[in-house]
């Protein structure tokens, strides 16, 4: 029975220091033990899907099981890195924070396939707190997000675009840039999107108020600005 966990090529030199049924399956659990830790430090106050909590779930066991069948095989190493070179992630990039998760999924995994399983315990409870207390502090967040919008104006075509409204976001914003202007209704109309963050937020009716006398009172909206929500 036992040799049904031999490889087809160990010699009895490696046989000898081959990992037994049992320290492969404690190794095992216990990384299947950080990986939930990780997986759930990562729900605190943060967007999150299955499919990726499963990944870092999961992810620990796979590195770990990769890491112990290496086991000091310089040659199998070198394969095996060159193997990790070559998959991507099939899907769209995710954020820092995601790539950071994953990271850190895989790094408990290569100290428990290593065998220092109190070790990866203690890192995946470490890390893992450090994640939920910086998380829960809003640390690195915009404390005055909400003064960053997104401004959109409609023009008719025979006004001149080019500064007639840089007085009037002087006045109501810290500062403004002109991302885009493109023509809309057959070429009668221009729509000029801008780039602002306002000096206050209550002051967004009075902006809207004298950009209309600007306009010849056509549309005219501002809105938080868009962030991309990418997903792994």
């Amino acid at each position: 029975m036992l040799n049904l966990f031999r490889g087809v090529f160990d010699t009895d030199a490696q046989s000898a220091s081959a990992i037994t049924i049992g320290e492969f399956l404690l190794c095992l659990a216990v990384s299947l033990l950080v990986g939930l830790l990780l997986a759930g430090a990562y729900t605190v106050k943060n967007r999150y899907t299955k499919s990726f909590l499963l990944t870092l779930a999961i992810l620990p066991a796979v590195v770990c099981v990769v890491i112990m069948m290496v086991n000091g095989n310089i040659g199998t190493g070198v394969a095996v890195a060159g193997t990790f070179s070559l998959v991507r992630f099939r899907s769209v990039p995710g954020t820092a924070k995601e790539i950071c998760a994953i990271f850190l999924a895989m790094c408990t995994g290569l100290i428990a396939g290593m065998g220092y399983l109190g070790y990866a315990v203690l890192f995946a409870l470490v890390l893992g707190g450090v994640t939920v207390v910086y998380n829960c502090f809003d640390f690195g967040s915009k404390k005055h997000e909400a003064l960053y919008k997104v401004l959109h104006i409609t023009i008719p075509e025979d006004l001149d675009y080019t500064g007639v409204f840089d007085d009037v976001l002087k006045e109501y914003t810290r500062s403004h840039e002109l991302e885009q202007v493109k023509t809309v209704n057959m070429g009668s109309l221009f729509k000029l999107t801008y780039n602002i963050v306002l000096k206050n937020s209550e002051a967004e009716k009075e902006l809207i108020d004298k950009l209309r006398c600007r306009n010849g009172n056509l549309e005219i909206s501002i809105s938080q600005k868009e962030t991309v929500a990418y997903e792994l």
